[in-house]
């Protein structure tokens, strides 16, 4: 396996393919790198070098039990780039990822970032605060977090109907994408989920938006059941200085993956501009 010892000796996977211009891959929560195969494939056909990495505590990374925040999962990030000697490079994530890429971008992105993409991204903020009235109450993160410690196994088959849209009327329902999700999960380690979630949907990335001046494209499904689109990715476009937004009626939360034809125009096209 490929992998890179960070300098608190995290051993972090990734994979590296191709050559050309780099894309940087960012997946979402608790997945691993795996969950960009529709993406990673496609944009290695188009002549790109793509690369994505398991974040610390997921997939085949090591199961650090620290570290499981938004500001370590950057530096992870910062030094991966450095380590792989990337410039120009387009970072791209899903969920989570979205956020690690923003954090990313505004805290050691200066002058190696081309383009950013957040797609179904955590920013600005989930959860419902004073100054969020509108967002994801914590008693839903509560929830999260118990069947995470409890029923991690039951509760990652679940989570899949949601994500993929598949508990809407007239779903077509795939078991080997459900399957793949509950695999992806049950590789990574409990006790990352478990701080993950903390990281996800508490985390303030407003000023991560606003200082950023790249050009960042915002990919949301309106029917996303898991970061809701209103409250978050139509915000996030309103606070970047150099934003663009496409939402996509119907599509859920794991779009990438379920209507990966569409995304990957989507992308090459912003890409290609």
């Amino acid at each position: 396996m490929s992998t890179i010892k960070l300098k608190d000796g995290t051993e972090i996977y990734y994979k590296d393919w191709g050559t050309g211009q780099p894309i940087f891959f960012h997946h979402g929560w608790p997945l691993s790198s795996d969950d960009w195969d529709a993406q990673m494939f496609f944009f290695l056909e188009q002549g790109y070098r793509v690369i994505a990495h398991d974040r610390r505590g997921h997939g085949r990374s090591e199961q650090t039990p620290y570290g499981h925040d938004m500001d370590t999962y950057a530096s992870d990030v910062a030094e991966i780039v450095d380590t792989l000697g990337l410039q120009n490079v387009i970072h791209v994530g899903h969920s989570t990822g979205g956020g690690e890429v923003i954090r990313y971008v505004a805290k050691h992105g200066k002058g190696k970032v081309a383009k950013a993409v957040l797609i179904s991204a955590v920013t600005p903020i989930m959860v419902q605060n004073e100054n969020n009235p509108n967002g994801v109450p914590i008693s839903v993160f509560n929830d999260i977090r118990n069947n995470t410690a409890k029923h991690r196994q039951q509760f990652f088959i679940d989570i899949t109907f949601p994500f993929y849209g598949y508990n809407r009327e007239g779903a077509h329902i795939s078991e080997g994408i459900q399957r793949n999700w509950w695999r992806q999960g049950m590789n990574g380690s409990i006790k990352a989920h478990y701080d993950c979630i903390k990281a996800f949907s508490e985390t303030d990335f407003t000023d991560d938006l606003k200082n950023v001046d790249i050009p960042v494209l915002v990919m949301h499904g309106e029917d996303d059941q898991i970061v809701p689109f209103e409250t978050t990715g139509k915000v996030a476009a309103t606070l970047l200085k150099n934003g663009k937004l496409i939402s996509y009626p119907r599509f859920p939360h794991g779009m990438p993956t379920t209507e990966a034809e569409t995304i990957n125009k989507d992308l090459l096209e912003f890409f290609r501009s």
